[in-house]
């Protein structure tokens, strides 16, 4: 019997000086994954708009349609070199836009992640802009940001 409370006075000590040792200290955060430079677009690449045109007036719903030269269209999220997809900006300044992050979906700036190349577009009466900024797979503007010229038109 004394064998036996020896035995557990042993086992009792060794895990008291068990639960008092420090535990290891946590394991350092992983460092966040580096954000992938933004691409390029080739040399003489540009979007525009086709229609409406600068200055045009429309009655609401209208098509606008959109121009690409010197690359492809590709949907959202499918990787191909030299390929992008449209986003049409609404009464937006380029200068507003984080350039550098996928751009948010809004109704300011709207997506066409399927590839789209013209809309219907339903505006309220009086005078608005367009413009077009082609964005890569991951909705990321191109350095130097691919942009079309800014249109104002008038909804009647």
């Amino acid at each position: 019997m004394n064998r036996i409370l020896v035995s557990l006075a042993a086992s009792l000590t060794a895990m008291s000086a068990l639960a008092q040792t420090p535990a290891a200290p946590p394991a350092p955060a992983a460092a966040p994954a580096p954000v992938a430079a933004a691409m390029t677009a080739p040399a003489g690449a540009e979007v525009y708009i086709i229609s409406p045109r600068n200055g045009e007036r429309v009655h609401s719903p209208f098509t606008v349609r959109f121009g690409l030269k010197g690359m492809g269209v590709a949907p959202a999220g499918i990787k191909f070199d030299n390929t992008g997809h449209h986003h049409l900006l609404v009464d937006t300044d380029l200068s507003d836009i984080q350039l550098d992050a996928s751009l948010p979906a809004t109704d300011k700036i709207i997506h066409f992640g399927k590839g789209q190349t013209e809309t219907q577009l339903s505006l309220s009466p009086g005078k608005h802009t367009l413009e077009l900024l082609f964005a890569d797979y991951t909705h990321r503007s191109f350095d130097p940001p691919l942009h079309s010229s800014k249109i104002t038109i008038i909804v009647k």
